[in-house]
């Protein structure tokens, strides 16, 4: 297990500072062999990637994506174009892996980001596949991004209850994925920065085992970031841990005062 102690990170704004906190921890669960996830939390971007394919194609494919999306990260500045040049470098890494080699290799990318481009900053979400960003807000959870998967086509078109999608056999069938054969367009969300807000980033280890309400519940119970992700973690655990988890938990205040920037 890769887990790390809250984080911490201010920022000055023209009327106050952005105060974040955050954690994140990654498990390889109680039934694989490896752990094909892969996290990266390092302002202004975190981002969670699920890798799949045969034999060690999946940790390939979320670790090349995170290495190419923590350079951008590095650079401090995060725009929806420098992501997607970097998707695409992933995109070229994994093609030219020899260990890559399986049709299905390939991995989601599901995070949030802070814009500080304009007059105001803001928060931007992306997604590809079907780990997810829910927002926690005025005490309740809202999920953020649309998985890209068939049973979410089928609970869209009408044809699916929410309920019935829980035990469907294509559950872990998604539809767009960063690989080779693949488009690495994200869909993007925006979002305003409003104190008291909460992420949650999180591969499909953690909601195959916890319902919306179960990491509301640990929300509600654990104000800490990493409390909050040690409590998810065990709880998916003990449900049976029947993927990889991984699980980023980011905490916004925004304060009055104006400190100097880290």
């Amino acid at each position: 297990m890769t887990e790390t102690a809250t984080q911490r990170h201010t920022v000055s704004l023209p009327d106050g500072a952005l105060e974040l906190a955050w954690s994140e921890a990654t498990h390889r669960g109680r039934r694989r062999d490896i752990n094909q996830d892969a996290v990266l939390a390092l302002f202004p971007l975190f981002v969670v990637a699920d890798g799949m394919g045969g034999h060690i194609g999946g940790e390939i494919a979320s670790s090349s994506t995170v290495t190419r999306l923590r350079a951008v990260a590095e650079k401090g500045t995060v725009t929806t174009k420098a992501i997607e040049k970097a998707l695409g470098r992933a995109v070229s890494d994994i093609d030219a892996h020899p260990e890559a080699t399986d049709e299905g290799t390939g991995t989601t990318v599901t995070g949030v980001y802070l814009d500080s481009s304009g007059d105001e900053p803001t928060w931007v979400t992306l997604n590809i596949g079907d780990s997810r960003v829910y927002l926690f807000r005025d005490e309740s959870l809202a999920q953020i991004t649309t998985d890209h998967s068939v049973v979410q086509e089928l609970i869209s078109a009408g044809r699916l209850s929410p309920e019935e999608a829980e035990n469907h056999p294509y559950g872990n069938v998604i539809t767009r994925a960063v690989g080779p054969s693949d488009g690495v367009a994200p869909d993007y969300v925006r979002l305003e920065v409003v104190d008291g807000d909460r992420f949650v980033v999180c591969s499909d280890g953690l909601t195959k085992e916890l319902t919306d309400y179960g990491i509301l519940h640990f929300l509600l119970q654990h104000e800490d970031p990493t409390e909050a992700v040690d409590a998810m973690l065990e709880a998916a655990l003990e449900n049976g841990g029947r993927d990889n988890i991984t699980i980023i938990v980011l905490n916004v205040s925004r304060t009055g005062s104006s400190p100097v920037e880290d």
